[in-house]
Parts: C-alpha cells; structure tokens; sequence
C-alpha cells in the first residue's frame, strides 16, 4: 500500500473534487469499478457469489482517512484496508472501489451498485432503518477545522447557531448536518458538501467560516494538505442533539438481506478487535487505542 499523501499533487486534488472517480483496488492495479448489480446468482448466498468471484465492490466517499484514492490512483483509508483484511479472511481476494458522493452512498448500495460501503459510515437509528451495520470499528469525537486563532470562537454546533453569521461546510445527507440541524444552526448558514476535499477547499477559499467532521478527518487532511499554518482543530466534542450526547461511531454498511455475510463478517471484525488487528491497521490512518469502539454495539447506536 503506498504511503504518499492522497492530497499531495494539485492535479489530484482538483480531479477528486468532484467526487466522482473511480477506480479499483485489484492486485493487477487500478482500473475501472463496473457499475452493474451485485446480486448473485440464483441459489447463491452473496458470501458464495464473491468467493466464486474472488472481489468485493464497496463505495467510498473520497474522506481521508477514511477512504480515499492516493496518488498512484489505488484505493486506501483505514475502511478499505480493514476491509480488504477481514474479506480476504473470508475467503474473497480483491475490493474494488468507487468514490461517491456522501448522500449517494446507501441509495446506491440498496440499488445494488455495490455490495459494501466503506466510508466510515457513523451508525444512526435513522440508517439503521435503511441498511444492516456490521458492528462499530471506531468511535471518535466531533470537530471544526477554522482560520488559525479561531476567530469565531467555535467550540460545538450551539456556538455556531449562537452567531447567525457564521458558516459551515457540511457533508450533505451526513450525520454533522443533523448535529447543525439538531442545535439550532440554520440552513443559510450551511454549505452541503459533496465530499470532505470540497469543503476544504471553501475553507481555503475563505466562503465558509468552519468545516465540521470528525477529529480523525479534520486532524488527518490538515496535516496531509499542510495547512497547519493557517489553520486548526479545534477541540474535540460530543455532539447534543435535542438535549442529549450522541455517541459518533461508525462501521460498514450492507444491504439488510444480506444477513450470512454480514454473521460472518463479524465473526472476523471480532477477532481483529480482540487480536490487535483493528488497531494495527487504523493506527497508520491516526486510529489509536482511544479509537477502538470497546463494547459499543450495533444493536446500542440503532436505538439511540
């Protein structure tokens, strides 16, 4: 796995702004994700579709470090890397991977575009209701990224609602917008975004006053961009929503019929949890110890 910087190169950065390559993680190198139904055939169970087939097709959302394309065009971020290691346990030797935009990931997966969604997903009742999770592989806390000094005194999404003249970049359809909604801030004063480059890139450009996304997120791209002179992170938070903290953690989305792959998918997940696998593959991604999701549970973030 190459370990250049995924944001390195001006040509990449405005390639990916769109939010719409794709490419491939295979052995042979990058080539294009197909985007036809994944259904397997009649009789099949999906986990003996994709033995048979040896690759599994996952969406990302172009988030580092949560999935992302690197300069060499090959998929990375720690949800395709611990993808790749527990489907290779199952018997499946290869991911390909599409970028997608952030509001298109689970309409696409229940279409049948792709069998996984490796993004980082947070798990919230509302997506509960909508696709089966494989239990957590991370919990993190909430952040912005702003002008050095922190001009605006921005600490959570009440003191941005606090002041109606600031703005922040959000992704669209994400959980950071319910967070916004859920403590007042207003519609004007959101820009819905695509995918995190994007919104970077309207920080660096001075039309918003914050981004709002998860420390990893934020801490990671700061970094990889070099935009520490600038700017920062500010403090990590657990977000209110409705007067109560919500617990931000995240894992892998599958379509619900899915439910034996998913059983077996877990198995593996546990053991990694158990065995130092998880936090062996995050760690290069900036997932340590304090990231491990402990004895959080699916069942737990779907009845929040």
């Amino acid at each position: 796995m190459s370990n250049s910087s995924p944001l390195g190169h001006l040509g990449r950065r405005d390639l990916l702004r769109a939010g719409g390559v794709t490419a491939a993680a295979l052995a042979a190198g990058p080539g294009l994700a197909a985007c036809s139904r994944t259904e397997p055939a009649a009789g099949q169970t999906l986990l003996e579709s994709l033995r048979e087939k040896g690759t599994i097709k996952a969406a990302i959302n172009n988030e580092p470090p949560f999935g992302y394309m690197d300069d060499n065009g090959q998929v990375t971020g720690e949800a395709p890397e611990l993808l790749r290691a527990i489907v290779k346990e199952m018997g499946i030797d290869k991911i390909e991977a599409e970028t997608v935009s952030w509001d298109g990931l689970i309409p696409g997966l229940k279409a049948g575009r792709y069998d996984v969604v490796a993004a980082g997903m947070y798990i919230t009742p509302e997506r509960c209701a909508e696709v089966a999770f494989a239990e957590p592989d991370y919990k993190v806390l909430e952040a912005f990224m702003v002008p050095k000094g922190n001009p605006k005194n921005l600490e959570t999404y009440q003191s941005i609602a606090e002041q109606p003249d600031v703005t922040v970049a959000v992704l669209n359809a994400s959980v950071e917008q319910n967070y916004a909604e859920g403590a007042g801030v207003k519609k004007d004063q959101m820009t819905l975004g695509d995918n995190a480059v994007q919104m970077l890139d309207l920080l660096e450009k001075g039309r918003v006053d914050a981004v709002g996304l998860s420390t990893f997120s934020l801490n990671y791209q700061m970094e990889q961009r070099g935009m520490q002179e600038d700017f920062e992170v500010t403090d990590g938070f657990t977000p209110v929503v409705d007067g109560e903290e919500v617990k931000p953690a995240g894992g892998f989305a599958f379509r619900k019929e899915n439910k034996e792959f998913l059983k077996e998918f877990n198995k593996v997940l546990a053991d990694f949890k158990e065995n130092g696998r998880l936090t062996e593959i995050g760690k290069e991604f900036g997932f340590d110890e304090a990231a491990h999701p402990g004895d959080l549970t699916t069942e737990e973030l779907c009845s929040e």
